[in-house]
């Protein structure tokens, strides 16, 4: 055949460890139909700083595969919530080859057509909270690329038609496909009139959706006269591809007729057969008519309309696969994004008989519904059984329902057909079925009833058992609880739903507590974070007592947000906001960095060197002071900062160093002035700057290199702690004029007079040490 190539990139996106599926990267892609073969290039590169990080460690990540849905993960081995059926997927591991690049390939023979879906993450990882900025991370990143090849112009088999090849001896096999519509209970696949060197040396494999594979439905045509390939229980509405191949090493032509037999149950509306049961004979109320047109499989074959039969004769199937039920649709009511009801006609209350069972079908939109999950639930009304031990069990089987013949089969699944059972009695009535990202298309939902005796499970007789059925749509499990939060993430076009727990909760609902803080864990941590921040009293006593009004209200609009920030942003239970939890934490970040520009700024006592400097000849009360200019500059400065990046390194250091640089013009500006050390005295030195600067030291390092997720209830609460004591060491005295001077005479006329506070030069706390000495000049 003739072969046609497509290729698909997606671009490169950061990898992150993983804590929950909404740490992962998700990455959609298309396969087309008729596709034989499709290679993933999976490329990981590691950048940093902007250049390959040939220094960066070897991480290992974890690719997964899945077809029509994202791949339901768990890599950390967490429980599941209960009634949840996990999907499977396949998952691929790579290592590196290169210093800063890995390239890994992933070949699918005859993938699924439809949606792929690729996930990726990085191993989890210590917890470690960095400071932004502090230092250039080291960037994992994946970019997948997707090649396939694919056949055009595949022969279509009509069902009942003959179709005539000759297989050349450089040709080992032919390719067909028949569409298989709704209702349909057998696909029978012929080979006749074969003719080859050695008998009919042919293999005949039969496969749904996608081209057949080794392990595909299969018949040895040598062994089998005649050669006839027979499949129950079809997938509808879907292509089935049939591969005729030649067995190795056989010489010379080959030539074979292939026909294609479909068993359906349907019958056409206006060739209803007078003996056809009425509507409430199967299952279906009388006010909603003859459901479709829909026969029971007992019903003889149908005759075309001009009475002519069909080249080929139909064989005879067993009543088990000829045996076809009405199905009864459901209702779609979209309420929002991943949540949809699905309400049945005539319900929710749906009467069960004895001798058939009740079809449903649940239709998933394409790719849209996909991301959340599919929730059944079946409730009992034991009043309805008339004291009989009666079962009712539910196949719930994706784009076929399955209705066996056998009744006392309690399984939902065949050689291929798979499916999920549920099943309500008198002692348990109520049964649930959670499917996370459910494949898309139509789920068929089968509810039979059975008697338990002796001998198993057998057929009821008179009994019709009424069951309460509820089927919906939901973003999350039960929306992760109490300590989850269900978030709506997006990649691309395609939007999904997923659980991020707290307060050590794991697992894809948040219901793993094996390593989950206790009540009085919360309680302990949120109780450090908040009267941590009671250590701000004595610097605002300090401040108000040093008449340093403004810095005393800055460190109380702190100490006040810290504590109600904190108290809201707990992760667990033990939580209490006053306000919004984004202008708490606005006014915690600004009262911090606040806090350290007010303090280096008073440090820094600018007053009298500017009015040194600038030997005013107005009234120093008339004068602006040059420290609340800084002040008022910085608060506008640093909230137009926090607004820009709230967790940037640079608004912690940037107002800092430029204080600090202010601070030491003016500290030096002294110096040369008075060609002494400032400050003077050693005391000052030894009992508060020194000490001060490694508690903030301390501080500062502690918060960027020890700080953690397991150990930040305690550190973080030391931060408060040494930041709050360390401003009580910086905080520089307000030197206060003794009772007993009176005001300084003042002269009139032109001229200025220059006061010079010696007390305040020195730095003395107490005024009372030294005596106050006013030099004034005119």
């Amino acid at each position: 055949g003739l072969f046609v190539t497509d290729y698909f990139t997606r671009t490169p996106r950061k990898l992150s460890p993983f804590r929950s599926f909404a740490s992962i990267e998700l990455f959609h892609f298309h396969i087309p139909e008729d596709t034989v073969i499709a290679v993933w290039n999976l490329i990981t590169f590691k950048e940093q700083g902007g250049t390959f990080g040939d220094q960066c460690p070897d991480r290992s990540i974890t690719v997964y595969f899945r077809s029509g849905a994202p791949s339901v993960i768990n890599p950390l081995h967490t429980h599941f919530p209960r009634d949840t059926a996990v999907p499977g997927s396949f998952a691929l591991t790579l290592t590196w080859t290169l210093p800063n690049r890995t390239m890994g390939v992933f070949n699918v023979t005859s993938p699924l057509p439809g949606d792929w879906f690729l996930a990726t993450h990085l191993p989890k990882d210590e917890g470690k909270i960095s400071v932004k900025g502090l230092y250039e991370e080291c960037q994992y990143l994946f970019q997948p690329q997707l090649i396939v090849q694919r056949l055009v112009n595949i022969a279509v088999l009509y069902p009942g038609y003959v179709t005539e090849q000759s297989m050349a001896p450089h040709n080992r096999s032919c390719l067909y496909k028949v569409f298989v519509p709704s209702y349909t209970s057998r696909v029978l696949v012929e080979v006749l009139q074969c003719r080859g060197a050695e008998g009919c040396p042919l293999w005949l494999r039969m496969r749904a959706k996608a081209p057949p594979l080794h392990n595909s439905t299969s018949l040895d045509c040598r062994e089998h006269a005649p050669c006839q390939l027979a499949l129950d229980l079809p997938f509808w509405q879907h292509w089935y591809y049939v591969l005729v191949e030649k067995h190795p090493g056989v010489p010379g032509t080959v030539s074979f007729q292939v026909t294609v037999q479909l068993t359906d149950c349907s019958r056409p509306s206006l060739a209803r057969p007078p003996f056809l049961p009425s509507s409430a004979s199967m299952n279906m109320p009388h006010s909603f008519g003859s459901a479709g047109g829909l026969a029971l499989g007992d019903s003889p074959p149908p005759a075309s309309p001009n009475g002519t039969k069909h080249p080929v004769p139909i064989p005879t199937a067993s009543p088990a696969s000829e045996r076809c039920w009405p199905v009864r649709p459901t209702l779609r009511n979209e309420l929002d994004t991943f949540s949809v009801h699905f309400y049945i006609f005539f319900g929710p209350n749906v009467s069960v008989p004895p001798d058939r069972p009740a079809v449903f079908v649940i239709n998933l939109l394409p790719v849209l519904d996909s991301g959340g999950v599919l929730n059944l639930e079946l409730r009992l009304n034991v009043s309805s059984l008339c004291g009989e031990n009666v079962t009712v069990f539910g196949c719930l089987n994706h784009e076929v329902p399955l209705t066996s013949g056998d009744n006392a089969s309690i399984t939902c699944e065949t050689e291929s057909l798979a499916g999920f059972l549920l099943s309500v009695n008198a002692t348990a009535s109520l049964s649930r079925l959670r499917i996370p990202y459910p494949q898309t298309g139509s789920w068929y939902l089968s509810l039979r009833s059975l008697c338990a005796t002796e001998h198993g499970f057998e057929p009821c007789t008179n009994v019709t058992a009424e069951v309460y059925l509820r089927a919906y749509l939901s973003p999350c499990i039960n929306d992760c609880g109490i300590y989850g939060q269900c978030k709506l993430l997006r990649t691309n076009n395609y939007l999904y739903a997923a659980c991020e727990c707290k307060a050590g909760w794991n697992g894809w609902g948040c219901t793993d507590n094996a390593e989950a803080f206790s009540y009085g864990f919360q309680l302990l941590s949120t109780l450090l974070l908040c009267l941590s921040n009671v250590m701000f009293v004595p610097p605002v006593a300090i401040a108000v007592r040093s008449h340093y009004l403004l810095e005393a209200a800055v460190y109380i609009f702190t100490m006040f947000f810290s504590t109600f920030y904190h108290a809201c942003d707990q992760p667990g239970i033990v939580v209490f906001c006053i306000m919004e939890y984004d202008v708490l934490q606005f006014c915690d970040f600004l009262g911090s960095l606040m806090s350290v520009w007010v303090t280096v700024i008073a440090m820094a006592r600018l007053q009298p060197v500017v009015k040194q400097a600038r030997r005013e000849r107005t009234h120093p009360d008339g004068c602006p002071a040059a420290s609340q200019v800084l002040y008022l500059l910085g608060a506008m400065l640093l909230s137009m900062a926090l607004q820009m990046d709230r967790h940037g390194l640079w608004n912690l250091l940037g107002p800092s160093l430029f204080a600090l640089g202010i601070m030491a013009i003016a500290w030096t500006a002294r110096t040369i002035r008075r060609r002494h050390c400032y400050p003077p005295t050693w005391k000052r030195w030894a009992f508060y700057l020194c000490p001060g600067a490694l508690i903030a030291a301390a501080a500062v390092l502690l918060y960027a290199f020890v700080e953690t997720e397991e150990n930040y209830f305690y550190i973080h609460s030391i931060w408060h702690l040494l930041i709050a004591g360390s401003v009580g060491f910086l905080l520089p005295p307000r030197a206060k004029p003794s009772g007993r001077l009176g005001p300084l005479p003042r002269r009139k006329g032109c001229g200025y007079q220059l006061c010079v506070n010696e007390q305040e030069e020195l730095g003395l706390v107490d005024p009372a040490v030294a005596s106050i000495n006013s030099i004034c000049t005119s």
